[in-house]
């Protein structure tokens, strides 16, 4: 049995958790496994130089807590109280600090969903894509 479970989300698209919160919330329910739910904010835009300075010094900060309370207010209202969840927001590469994350508390099974390829997917690669192939641990993706 998994006893840690990663269920890594878009806090941007509901699709990215709608399907797979409820499968997750139900095996840890069952198994008595600890839930991480957590989310990247991606760093591409801080790294755009002209970006950067446009946008004042505290805003990655601010876009931190404010995932950070999203996150929060996304469990609230989905998470059963039977489930031992814990949240995390991360900033960086998507698939590369999931992968890091799994790897820092001992992840066994990430739970993710994962879209039907488009296009541009086939050039760049999907996160979802990127993650079941650098994960270490199991991972169970769920068709949108």
């Amino acid at each position: 049995m998994f006893q840690k479970i990663i269920v890594p989300i878009d806090l941007e698209e509901e699709s990215s958790w709608h399907k797979v919160l409820p499968v997750a919330v139900d095996y840890c329910r069952h198994a008595g496994a600890e839930l991480h739910v957590m989310t990247v904010v991606p760093d591409q835009l801080l790294k755009m130089t002209v970006v950067a300075q446009l946008i004042s010094e505290d805003y990655e900060q601010r876009l931190m807590e404010d995932a950070r309370e999203r996150l929060a207010n996304l469990i609230e209202a989905n998470v059963s109280d039977e489930v031992n969840v814990r949240q995390a927001v991360r900033r960086g590469s998507v698939y590369k600090e999931i992968i890091r994350y799994v790897r820092d508390v001992g992840g066994d099974l990430i739970i993710m969903a994962a879209h039907k390829p488009e296009i541009s997917d086939y050039l760049l690669g999907p996160n979802a894509a990127q993650v079941v192939r650098h994960a270490d641990c199991s991972v169970w993706t769920i068709r949108e």
